[in-house]
């Protein structure tokens, strides 16, 4: 049986019982931390993939989950030249229209075989919706929390698929907050895209699918935005399993990208911390909403991880945000402003190749202001 295990205090549990739990089932008892999955990744074979199934699910070898019930065909997104250097992997164009049903399909099938009363999720929009379409999908109860804050259409976009929604005063903290307290009930799934590595394994195949698409390579650097780190360290998943089984020659950098505006990770990477800075800076509102987290509990896991790749942390400015969105959209891709940060981190970039996801379809959120 499958085991989730603690990086921190070295203990495991089955998953199951870990998720009949009704104290803190979702992270360790110990130290309360996040768990990691004990689970080792098959070799995937380049040349047999063209026959598979057409969804992020033709890895089989590398995925932890098989024979999906939920699935919506959710991966296999375009990837496409923006420049001689730059490519960009479209994974707004997912069924709930953001990377996040990378692992939210995951998610919604590990709750289907746990046949929990409930599955509750917290997020700031993307993940919410992506939990709500595959509870849905899965026939499961599902109440999302969300920031009081929160963009309507989104809002609009979870209920829609079913599940209860639940405003939470404050910021992403806050909701996070209540969303763990209510995950302690007897009964309940915690459908966290920070605490369960299950969403992990699901976020790798965006690295998966490139090593794909690139005929068995890696770009020089994969560009990812970095809010809890999701994309980071599925991005970091996959390039140790590919490497370790001998699929590439050499690891690619990982090049994380936070808003100026809110950039605790980039402040402790800079100032060569292996965890969060106490205090650390100041967070003020950005309209990279989805990577605005002052508190990523995964901090030391991704600081280790851009650290052992040779790469680095970048930060952009509202304005840049701005420019970067218009300057997509002039090329035919509205993107929400969350998901246009990497592009406006390295748009400019004149050497080596790079690869930047767009996460989140512009329509969740608009044009950005100003």
């Amino acid at each position: 049986m499958t085991s989730y295990s603690c990086p921190s205090c070295r203990i495991s549990t089955p998953v199951a019982e870990a998720d009949e739990a009704a104290e803190a089932g979702w992270r360790c008892p110990r130290c309360h931390g996040p768990w990691d999955l004990d689970f080792t990744a098959g070799p995937v074979p380049l040349a047999g993939l063209p026959t598979r199934v057409n969804s992020l699910w033709r890895y089989a070898e590398a995925l932890p989950l098989t024979d999906p019930v939920a699935s919506l065909g959710e991966g296999r997104t375009p990837l496409v030249p923006l420049t001689p250097h730059i490519s960009a992997k479209l994974d707004f164009l997912m069924p709930t229209l953001s990377f996040k049903d990378r692992g939210a399909v995951l998610l919604a099938e590990l709750a289907r075989g746990l046949n929990p009363r409930r599955v509750i999720a917290d997020s700031s929009g993307n993940a919410g919706t992506a939990v709500a379409a595959y509870c849905a999908r899965a026939g499961l109860t599902c109440t999302v929390y969300v920031p009081e804050g929160t963009s309507p259409k989104k809002a609009e976009q979870i209920r829609a698929h079913g599940a209860h929604l639940e405003r939470v005063p404050g910021d992403r903290e806050a909701t996070a907050r209540a969303a763990r307290t209510a995950a302690d009930a007897p009964g309940t799934f915690y459908a966290s895209h920070v605490y369960n590595p299950y969403f992990l394994h699901g976020t790798k195949t965006y690295v998966y699918e490139l090593w794909e698409d690139l005929g068995g390579t890696l770009p020089d650097t994969i560009v990812v935005p970095v809010g809890n780190g999701t994309l980071l360290l599925g991005a970091d998943l996959a390039v140790r399993e590919l490497y370790g089984h001998g699929l590439i020659d050499r690891r690619p950098a990982l090049v994380a990208v936070q808003a100026e505006a809110a950039s605790p990770l980039a402040a402790a990477f800079h100032a060569g911390a292996d965890d969060l800075l106490d205090p650390g800076p100041p967070s003020g509102p950005t309209l990279a909403e989805g990577i605005a987290i002052p508190r990523p509990p995964r901090a030391r896991q991704i600081l280790r991880a851009v650290r052992e790749s040779g790469g680095t942390f970048l930060t952009v400015t509202e304005d840049q945000i701005r420019a970067a969105q218009l300057d997509l959209a002039a090329r035919g891709l509205f993107v929400e402003s969350t998901g246009v940060a990497c592009w406006a981190a390295v748009g400019d970039r004149r050497e080596g190749t790079a690869v930047v996801p767009l996460c989140g379809a512009g329509l969740k959120t608009g044009l950005a202001p100003g």
